[in-house]
Parts: structure tokens; C-alpha cells; sequence
């Protein structure tokens, strides 16, 4: 079965500047999860696909994430660096969400995978 995109994300300096902006010119409402900080959820019933806008941190630049679906993190990692991609983020849980992990690819495009069906 071929990967799909799951989840999408648009990164900026400032998670609540970001809010606005998207929200105020696509009507976008957003959810924002306690604890995540300037990271906020758009409301599932406006994308097909889940997406989020927020503060990222300062050590990384601003960016835009795909992240695609796969039925197993690790090898998929391990596949990823024999094609030349490099690991960001290891397989990481957070409780009760998401399994996940980031990485880059030969040309340096932040890609992101979520482990699922």
C-alpha cells in the first residue's frame, strides 16, 4: 500500500503571528493543544488531511512539513538513510497521539512520518 499524507504543518517563529495570519486569510479556526505552546491544530472539518500552524523552535528555521503514513517507523528509517536521506527526528511517541519521526531528504526537504495503518 502506498504511503499517504496525513498530517501537514507550517512553521514560523511565532506560533500565535502564524494563527492569525492563516486564519484571517483562509478563515482557517484552529485548536490549541494545552501544553504544546504557540502550536495550533486546524480544525479537522477544513482539511481533508490533519495541519497544524505554530511556533517552531529557535534553533530551527521556518519550514513547511509533510508528513506520510507508514506501517513501520524504524524500517522505513533504515531505508531512508540507505537511499541517501539523513534521520532529524528518531522514532518518537508522544502518549495517547502519535508516533512519529523526521527526516531529510538527498535534496534537504524536511519530510515527517507517522506511524499508522
Amino acid at each position: 500500500m502506498a504511503s499517504k499524507i496525513v498530517h501537514w504543518e507550517i512553521i514560523g517563529p511565532d506560533g500565535d503571528a502564524m494563527k492569525a495570519f492563516y486564519g484571517d486569510l483562509f478563515g482557517w479556526e484552529f485548536e490549541s493543544p494545552e501544553g504544546f505552546g504557540g502550536y495550533h491544530l486546524v480544525g479537522d472539518d477544513q482539511s481533508s488531511i490533519g495541519g497544524a500552524v505554530g511556533a517552531g523552535s529557535d534553533e530551527m528555521p521556518s519550514y513547511v512539513t509533510l508528513y506520510l503514513s507508514v506501517p513501520d517507523i524504524d524500517a522505513h528509517l533504515a531505508r531512508i538513510e540507505a537511499a541517501g536521506g539523513s534521520i532529524v527526528m528518531p522514532r518518537t511517541t508522544i502518549p495517547g497521539m502519535v508516533t512519529y519521526a523526521t527526516f531529510r531528504d538527498p535534496a534537504g526537504n524536511l519530510v515527517g512520518l507517522v506511524e499508522g495503518e
